[in-house]
């Protein structure tokens, strides 16, 4: 077996094989009943966004007004269609993450973005906590380039507010999202089959000032 809690990434070379198949699941949200699979309604936007155990965030988001739809998975690696196992081997290069599916006619970015910033330290690099590992470094994979400006802004500013609280700062990694894979059944929506399972979510107790 792999060793655990790895804090540096692989290189494409060195990193897990992987497999060409998906990994299989339902499509249906265990709490809304909606397709986690595309093509999503017109109008909507969609942002990746990884801050720690992908179980308590899922729960974050899916619980806010205006998101439409949301799916644990992998990202930011190099590994195809991987396994949560090897994902926490750290040999995959994936952050656990959550996909959000958002009317912006309901809820901006912004707001989302105030959400994720303030549920979690996103000064600790390759870890939450607790939760040690690359898998549970803090990271947004943006979807459309008028996303960018607005991450960049909201990092700049909480990296502000952090640092003006001597709370260290951002380590939050930002890019375009270059793919996303579907984390295995049991884990979508885990807290809503699971209401006593770990949420490994906590802030820093800073306050985003992001408009």
């Amino acid at each position: 077996m792999w060793p655990q809690e790895s804090l540096e990434l692989p290189t494409p070379e060195t990193a897990l094989e992987g497999r060409d198949t998906p990994i299989r699941i339902s499509g249906t949200h265990y709490v809304n009943g909606r397709s986690m699979l595309s093509p999503f309604p017109e109008g909507h936007e969609e942002i990746v966004l990884g801050l720690g155990c992908f179980w308590g965030a899922e729960r974050l988001f899916w619980e806010m007004p205006g998101v439409y739809v949301t799916a644990a998975g992998y990202a930011g690696g190099y590994t195809p269609n991987p396994t949560y196992e090897e994902t926490c081997s750290g040999h995959t290069g994936h952050a656990e993450v959550v996909y959000v599916v958002f009317d912006p006619t309901e809820i901006g970015l912004p707001e989302l973005l105030r959400a994720f910033w303030e549920a979690h330290d996103p000064t600790q690099g390759m870890r939450q906590g607790n939760d040690i590992g690359s898998q549970y470094r803090s990271v947004i994979y943006t979807t459309d380039e008028l996303q960018r400006p607005l991450v960049d802004k909201s990092w700049q500013e909480y990296d502000q507010a952090l640092r003006q609280q001597d709370r260290g700062h951002v380590t939050t990694e930002v890019a375009p999202l270059e793919a996303f894979y579907y984390a295995e059944e049991y884990h979508q929506q885990y807290l809503a089959k699971n209401p006593a399972g770990y949420c490994g979510l906590k802030g820093t107790g800073v306050a985003c000032p992001v408009t």
